[in-house]
């Protein structure tokens, strides 16, 4: 027998010897009993589909599912009548469990007033794609409202100032819906209703029928309240920064006239020039001062 034979026989055999060994591990495996591990679970209600802000909860919008008992959500429900016929003040997603602080209380309805924070006011301002900073006031963004007055003359120049600051953006534009506004995409708006407190209301109001309303955008991490003198036309042409307003030129008071005193002047001092002059007197030559 040639070495090559001996080489192929004993290659079948371990072949052989593998796939009778592996079938067996196999079939052993596959007699032991399945274990099943019953893990503990209770009901969490969640969202059937995406709802926006103020929606009001009916049951097609909701569903009971199978939750991990050691994973509770903080402020769930787990039966459907306590959310039924609810507003909701913060949107929600597909399959997010509801909780209580995104839920309106019991009998305030749904829509925009439930959502208004408690000491607050829901103010409307109409803007332009411009003014709403290019569309990027979505609901849920802060800004701050900076009021532009045209002057009336000479006497009062043209300013412009922040009103107020901080301020929560409720809705932009005309639908009450926050669907596109995930995203971060750019949406048209006509209308933005702002939370403001009842002393900004009053300066919103006022600032928007005195002159014109501008947004400026806020990074949400920044809540610093925004504290200016504002800026006027001079303080931009002079290339300064804020300026406070120039004062009144005051007319000062014009004195009596006193009748002038006549001073009499001094006598002229005498002089103190000296001359020498030459004299000839019967053939005689001489000299004499004069002063």
């Amino acid at each position: 027998m040639s070495r090559t034979t001996r080489t192929f026989i004993v290659m079948a055999v371990a072949t052989v010897t593998a796939g009778i060994a592996s079938f067996g591990v196999y079939a052993a495996v596959k007699s032991i009993p399945v274990r099943e591990v019953e893990v503990a679970h209770t009901f969490v209600a969640v969202a059937a589909h995406n709802l926006p802000t103020g929606a009001r909860i009916t049951e097609k919008d909701v569903k009971l599912v199978a939750w991990p008992a050691k994973s509770p959500v903080s402020g769930s429900f787990s039966e459907l009548k306590p959310i039924l016929d609810r507003g909701l003040v913060a949107a929600v997603g597909e399959n997010e469990p509801f909780t209580e602080t995104k839920l309106a209380p019991i009998g305030s309805g749904a829509g925009l007033p439930p959502s208004i924070p408690p000491g607050m006011r829901a103010m409307s301002v109409k803007v332009d794609e411009v003014i709403g900073v290019a569309g990027f006031v979505v609901p849920g963004t802060r800004v701050d409202l900076v009021v532009t007055l045209r002057g009336t003359g000479q006497t009062e120049e043209s300013m412009s100032r922040t009103v107020a600051s901080n301020v929560l953006v409720l809705t932009a534009g005309t639908k009450f819906d926050q669907e596109q506004a995930k995203d971060g995409k750019a949406q048209p708006s006509t209308v933005v209703t702002l939370a403001v407190s009842p002393s900004d209301a009053e300066r919103v109001a006022l600032a928007s029928s005195e002159g014109k309303i501008s947004l400026a955008l806020r990074n949400p991490l920044d809540v610093t309240p925004t504290e200016t003198a504002g800026v006027r036309v001079t303080a931009l042409r002079l290339g300064m920064g804020s300026a406070p307003p120039p004062e009144p030129v005051k007319a000062k008071p014009t004195a009596a006239r006193r009748p002038m005193a006549i001073v009499p002047q001094p006598p002229p001092a005498p002089s103190t020039v000296i001359y020498t002059v030459e004299t000839i007197r019967a053939a005689k030559r001489g000299e004499e001062v004069v002063r």
